[in-house]
């Protein structure tokens, strides 16, 4: 008797459906994204155990490396109402395309004497000019260094555009040496502000 062989039928899977699916997903990604605007003073923070979460919102930064301090502050609105509150401090005008490229400036470490050279440049050449030497961290005479002017006026300006207490963090190097952070602690507690926070990776082994 004959032996009858089925036919095999290889199964044919239509992938449309699929391709669309992960289409749309690619897209939504894509413009749902925010990109990270790398920073103007990149520093190697050191480990911790804290799992607490920086706050997006009412915090300043003060990146501090050896010799440097960069400061950063959320917000457009009170960005520009900062810089108008300096611009009166220092007797500097700001024209409104400075302004506007100050508001989209998420971190910065120049002096004010250099301040609008430094704003008539695009984002990307602002990353590589060699004007961001820091904010000045030393008083003259009777006048206080540029750097508690800074963190004076924004908390002024946080005040006038959010109505908040605007609060800080230190972003400190883990190479830096005591000095150059006491010295912005200092700054800190001469404006009565003794709290602030310390922004540090997590350990590897708590994760």
């Amino acid at each position: 008797m004959a032996i009858i062989k089925v036919k095999r039928h290889t199964p044919v899977v239509d992938m449309t459906a699929m391709c669309d699916v992960c289409f749309l997903l690619l897209n939504f990604f894509i413009m749902t994204s925010q990109f990270k605007t790398p920073e103007a003073l990149p520093v190697d923070i050191p480990a911790s155990t804290v799992q607490i979460k920086v706050p997006d919102n009412g915090i300043a930064t003060l990146s501090v490396a050896t010799d440097k301090v960069f400061f950063s502050i959320p917000g457009q609105d009170v960005r520009v109402r900062l810089l108008e509150r300096m611009s009166e401090q220092y007797g500097v005008g700001f024209t409104e395309a400075e302004k506007k490229n100050f508001s989209l400036t998420e971190g910065f470490g120049v002096p004010m004497k250099v301040l609008k050279s430094f704003l008539r440049l695009t984002v990307n050449e602002q990353q590589k000019s060699k004007l961001q030497i820091g904010i000045p961290t030393d008083s003259v005479g009777d006048k206080p260094s540029e750097l508690s002017q800074w963190i004076l006026q924004a908390r002024y300006a946080e005040k006038e555009i959010r109505n908040n207490e605007l609060k800080f963090s230190i972003k400190g190097d883990s190479k830096m040496k005591y000095p150059d952070a006491k010295r912005v602690i200092n700054i800190l507690q001469e404006q009565k502000i003794n709290k602030f926070s310390l922004i540090t990776n997590l350990r590897a082994d708590h994760i």
